[in-house]
């Protein structure tokens, strides 16, 4: 029969797994916002997404242990106790690292829309300097007739 802890304990393990999953996928993110590729770094988005909700799920699932008191759980060895909690500290390290890389993600995005508005700004200027070379004057002509006698 599985006790609490067995419970605790594969949580933790899926937490970390999913966690190991969005630290990839992070790593993949910021390279597709580097190259500029947006159709790849939707994909990553997408499932991204997917793996949130499963975390989401898993926090729900770690809520009744958030209540108990550590040293009152019983763990079948102590090896176990042990091993969870290093993957616990595994799961603490992987989501600051997480955190990071999603910062990183943003400000290469906003370099890359902040370039982007430039590049728009200077073919917008480029486009009115042009047109206005290219335009008909906006003064009015008059024609000298060279052929009257007066």
């Amino acid at each position: 029969m599985p006790m609490d802890t067995d419970i605790l304990a594969g949580l933790i393990h899926r937490k970390h797994q999913f966690l190991v999953q969005l630290h990839s996928l992070g790593r993949r993110q910021l390279h597709f916002v580097e190259m500029g590729d947006i159709t790849s770094l939707l994909d990553v988005l997408a499932v991204k997404q997917g793996l949130l909700n499963e975390l989401q799920r898993i926090e729900i699932a770690l809520g009744p242990f958030r209540g108990q008191k550590p040293e009152e759980r019983r763990w079948r060895t102590i090896a176990d106790r042990n091993r969870v909690a290093a993957e616990l500290d595994a799961c603490e390290r992987v989501l600051g690292e997480i955190v990071a890389q999603e910062k990183q993600s943003e400000e290469a995005l906003i370099r890359r829309r902040d370039s982007a508005a430039v590049q728009l700004q200077e073919v917008g200027l480029a486009s009115r300097a042009r047109g206005a070379y290219t335009r008909e004057p906006s003064f009015p002509r008059r024609q000298i007739d060279l052929l009257s006698d007066v």
